[in-house]
């Protein structure tokens, strides 16, 4: 879950690189560095951010056309200078950056040893790097030649990245498992992990496959198969606009992005729900409704904030489909031994498309004859590609490493699914779905309206910063919300949180209560309101504290608690599109008031693209 980019061409490399690794900073922030070819080999690297990196080479000679920079997120050895990338190989002559883990590299590195071989960091990549090398030198082949045969003995995910000092007009990468697009200039290209560094340059890309490599020249690209047959890249449009990936006067992305959700979820409905005609047009469930609305079960496989959407859904699936739900985290479910049988359809949710765990899983399901369904935001990802069909949430760039409008437009494509198929199995009154049809189109109206409650939660945020701990209760559909609120205090405030159905607390949870521990509860107006009010009045016999998140006019709730944060009325099937904002404005504003990096919590990174 590395950030890469490297540029070739007419353009001055540094700026370009620089640039992007700042855009690409949410996929790792340990370390930095870059490699520069022009006349000679250079390769400056630093621990710490981007920014860290920058200061440090202030003086340098940084002229070159030909450049390779890395932000790393630490997988094999500790965040320091020497195990920052590039990393050069033994004689010098050849830089590499790496995204990804080689699974086997112990072993690699054994027999490099063996040869003589010395390693100046703890990392797979160095291993890998002098792999290549070796391979090379001893039978006397080209760079690509050996990067094929090194790569045919590897085992792991990678994206590598690779300088050879002796040709500075070419760049050689290779993919599989984590991501690599590569933009066409005129005379020039540029690669990066996404589109976000490529943007402001050309919007023509080519998504690089599994187990391709690229031999990129200033005004060539050429991709081959590890088998050496040529490929005809298939070059795409980028539709993404540079403002996307910019803060837009807001302090943090993370606060951007929650103030964007009524516009990402209106793009998410837009061409879709039309409450006229009472229709829902997604052309990758209309296809293939046939095999949704015969499901003898639906699993749904994905990762953190991912698989809390897909609780949600399984809610609203069972509900109103009447068809069986299970809800998997994808880092169990790809190495347990599932049953999984003909009928099966599995959901993969994931907003990069990357996740390592969840591809892992769905190619473990697809090889059992599972039809999967894809639930992705990025567009051209792994996921979308594994997928036998799927839907775009269309939120957009998320930078902010903790979700959020990824989070409400995967609940928005999942409502969505869910009516259409219980529509086509007559699962709902017709009166019924109009109304849940006309209940979602209003739902970017009302989370406009919620957030204009931004300053009362700002100011609750302010009042909570100094707890320890959180606890986080709903029920229903809100119990996943729970969860949601919880993970994201843990994320950007470092507050211990637990989420927990709220019917749960008296099997345990409850001896925690006391006057210093706030009590968080997802209690918009609903069937469960009258146990959540019998819940709330076991908090406060206990002197707890209670911050509750309510329908406007709950006047039993807004009694009760000490604090509260009210959202629009709506039907409880989708209330959770509402009721989690004010969480994650809760977490944003409590992580901002302790002086925090929202954007870049420590330890995280974006995309889980290694296991």
């Amino acid at each position: 879950m590395c950030g890469i980019v490297a540029y070739i061409g007419p353009r001055e490399a540094y700026p370009v690189i620089m640039k992007g690794l700042k855009r690409l900073e949410y996929r790792g922030y340990d370390s930095a560095g870059v490699a520069l070819l022009e006349k000679d080999l250079r390769v400056y690297k630093k621990q710490g951010r981007v920014a860290a990196l920058e200061e440090s080479i202030i003086g340098q000679d940084l002229h070159a056309h030909t450049g390779i920079g890395h932000t790393r997120w630490a997988t094999h050895g500790e965040p320091s200078d020497r195990n920052a990338h590039p990393h050069l190989s033994a004689s010098g002559r050849l830089a590499m950056i790496h995204n990804g883990i080689i699974e086997n590299y112990t072993q690699l590195k054994k027999e490099l040893t063996k040869k003589g071989y010395s390693f100046k960091s703890d990392t797979d990549t160095e291993v890998l790097l002098n792999f290549i090398e070796d391979i090379q030198e001893n039978n006397n082949c080209s760079l690509e030649e050996s990067l094929r045969i090194a790569l045919k003995r590897v085992t792991g995910a990678y994206v590598i990245v690779l300088l050879d000092r002796n040709h500075p007009d070419t760049i050689i990468a290779a993919r599989k498992g984590s991501p690599l697009v590569i933009g066409i200039g005129k005379g020039e290209h540029f690669l990066a992990s996404d589109a976000s560094p490529i943007i402001e340059y050309t919007k023509e890309v080519v998504y690089v496959n599994d187990y391709e490599l690229a031999i990129i020249k200033c005004d060539e690209l050429i991709l081959k198969n590890l088998g050496n047959e040529k490929i005809t890249p298939f070059v795409q449009k980028l539709d993404l606009e540079l403002t996307a990936i910019e803060k837009g006067g807001y302090e943090h992305f993370m606060l951007k992005e929650i103030f964007e959700q009524p516009e990402t979820i209106f793009d998410c409905l837009r061409g879709r729900l039309d409450v006229t005609k009472g229709t829902i047009t997604m052309a990758g469930v209309q296809n293939n409704i046939d095999k949704l609305t015969n499901a003898k079960r639906i699993i749904i496989v994905a990762c953190g904030t991912s698989w809390h959407a897909g609780l949600i859904a399984e809610y609203i699936i069972e509900e109103i489909c009447r068809i069986p739900v299970e809800v998997e985290y994808a880092s169990e479910f790809r190495y347990r031994n599932p049953v999984i049988n003909h009928g099966d359809v599995i959901f993969a949710i994931s907003q990069s498309g990357e996740t390592a765990d969840t591809i892992v899983a769905i190619e473990k399901a697809k090889e059992q004859g599972a039809f999967i369904f894809g639930i992705v935001n990025v567009v051209g990802s792994s996921i979308a590609r594994i997928s036998h069909a799927g839907a775009y949430t269309h939120a957009g760039p998320e930078i902010g490493v903790a979700s959020t409008k990824a989070f409400t437009a995967q609940m928005v494509v999942l409502i969505m699914i869910a009516l259409k198929i219980a529509y086509e199995k007559q699962t709902l009154t017709e009166d019924r779905y109009i109304q849940l049809l006309t209940e979602l189109q209003a739902i970017p109206e009302k989370v406009k309206e919620l957030l204009r409650t931004s300053e009362h939660i700002r100011n609750l945020a302010l009042k909570y910063k100094n707890v320890k701990d959180a606890l986080y209760l709903g029920r229903g559909n809100n119990f996943p919300v729970a969860l949601e609120g919880a993970l994201k205090l843990k994320e950007i405030s470092y507050i211990h949180a637990e989420g927990y159905p709220a019917a749960e607390m008296k099997h345990g949870p409850i001896a925690l209560v006391d006057e210093n521990l706030p009590v968080i509860f997802s209690a918009p107006k609903s069937f469960y309101h009258e146990k959540l009010v019998s819940n709330i009045q076991e908090i406060k016999a206990r002197k707890g504290k209670v911050l509750a998140v309510i329908s406007e006019g709950d006047e039993v709730i807004e009694k009760m608690a000490d604090d509260i944060m009210t959202v629009p009325l709506a039907d409880e099937l989708i209330s959770p599109l509402l009721s989690v904002i004010p969480l994650q404005l809760f977490a944003c504003y409590l992580g901002m008031a302790k002086g925090y990096d929202v954007d870049k919590p420590r330890n995280l990174a974006k995309s889980v693209t290694v296991e």
